[in-house]
């Protein structure tokens, strides 16, 4: 029976495509993402780098960063935020190494434990 797709239908026929192509013929599978979005009409923000542990250490985090540099001046945004996690320790490096400051830090516990959230931009 035929159904409307339901919450995460459409996320797993896509996970389900690559995990298959992948398996059965050998085409390459996600190793990392990134997002830039609209902060404001001439900011950007990075959002959610992620690098899958078997591909980490290639140069593949730094590689996502500056493309999201590259299309957001692109775009003519004239500066890039994000915000990320003190402990986060590879994440910060690649920021730095990419050009951003560190603006301020925060304690919070928006994740169920105590951290410290980090302010960070770069102007393009």
């Amino acid at each position: 029976m035929l159904r409307a797709p339901r919450p995460g239908d459409l996320g797993w026929v896509v996970q389900a495509h690559g995990e298959l192509y992948a398996r059965e013929y050998g085409w390459g599978e996600r190793a990392g993402s990134v997002f830039v979005v609209p902060a404001s009409k001439r900011v950007a923000k990075l959002r959610l780098l992620l690098v899958d542990p078997r591909a980490r250490g290639r140069g593949l985090g730094k590689r996502l960063v500056r493309e999201c540099i590259a299309f957001a001046r692109a775009q003519g945004y004239r500066k890039l935020v994000l915000w990320t996690q003190s402990n986060l320790a590879a994440a910060r490096a690649i920021y730095r190494d990419c050009g951003f400051a560190l603006g301020k830090r925060e304690p919070h516990a928006a994740f169920g434990v105590k951290l410290t959230g980090e302010y960070w931009e770069k102007l393009l």
